[in-house]
């Protein structure tokens, strides 16, 4: 039997894991040089609160042996594993996998489909849909990700530049002088990176910016149809905000259903509370 394992990169709970059957990593956070781990001792309300009262929050990778030892124990009732951390265009921790599944032989594959939060939440999904049908093996089944991974797309608009100006992705400058215009920028994840997609005067803009992104990538890169997708509204603390652009998407998208989530905590981490994401994700399986 094939295990699916992941990292709460993708924002899926313990809770959640448990009723699917799969595996989650907590990942860990540096918050005033304290360690903590997203879910066991780290909630998305604490995380949010020690943000809004100005404290130096980090990203970290898991140790070699939180990672081997969690593999450790889900080998011991599994064949194989297939492994799906996130993006190692946002974090070395992929790549430190790689390495340390290579003591593994043939019972541990790392999936590097270049993704986090929502849509790497689809891949583990369509991992588990996989391993559950039985007709290919766990490479087979990492070698699929792999190259499914760019088929995907998350465009955020931010509340504020101040985190990205914490974490030093922009200047202090910048970020001052966007948040005096009260510019709302749209970023984008395609594949492998956070980068810089477009600049919004207010949220509606933001919003139709986001909606006409997801709109002319199924034209023109997922078959035309949105029955080939599946869609995602996802938010950092801000679950109102979320669940009423997911009703003003239904009217640009009608009949498509939309997954509402948090974003993962990483992402949260570079662009603080408030942001809202509207992502999609090649359907391969209901």
């Amino acid at each position: 039997m094939i295990a699916i394992v992941t990292d709460s990169n993708s924002g899926i709970t313990q809770k959640e894991a448990k009723e699917l059957g799969i595996y989650v990593l907590p990942m860990p956070f540096m918050i005033e040089d304290e360690i903590y781990y997203e879910e066991k001792d780290l909630t998305q309300d604490a995380f949010y609160e020690k943000m809004a009262a100005g404290a130096k929050i980090s990203t970290s990778q898991p140790t070699p042996e939180e990672v081997t030892g969690l593999w450790n124990r889900v080998l011991a009732a599994h064949e194989s594993l297939v492994y799906i951390p996130m993006s190692s265009g946002l974090s070395g921790s992929c790549q430190t996998a790689q390495l340390l599944a290579q003591d593994y032989g043939d019972r541990v594959f790392v999936a590097d489909n270049r993704r986090i939060s929502v849509t790497q939440q689809r891949s583990v999904e369509d991992a588990l849909h996989l391993a559950q049908k039985g007709d290919m093996s766990a490479g087979q089944i990492r070698d699929f990700l792999e190259q499914d991974g760019g088929n995907s797309s998350i465009y955020i608009m931010l509340d504020t530049l101040t985190y990205l100006k914490r974490g030093g992705r922009i200047t202090p400058a910048a970020a001052a002088l966007g948040n005096i215009l009260r510019l709302k920028p749209v970023l984008q994840i395609q594949g492998e990176k956070l980068d810089a997609f477009a600049k919004a005067r207010t949220k509606a803009q933001g919003k139709t910016t986001m909606v006409n992104a997801i709109k002319n990538d199924i034209a023109h890169r997922f078959g035309g149809s949105v029955k080939d997708v599946r869609l995602f509204i996802a938010h950092s603390h801000d679950s109102a905000g979320a669940e009423a652009f997911r009703e003003e998407v239904k009217t640009e998208f009608p009949g498509c259903e939309i997954v509402l989530r948090s974003l993962s905590l990483s992402i949260g981490c570079h662009l603080g509370p408030g942001a809202l994401a509207l992502a999609c994700a090649q359907k391969h399986v209901p």
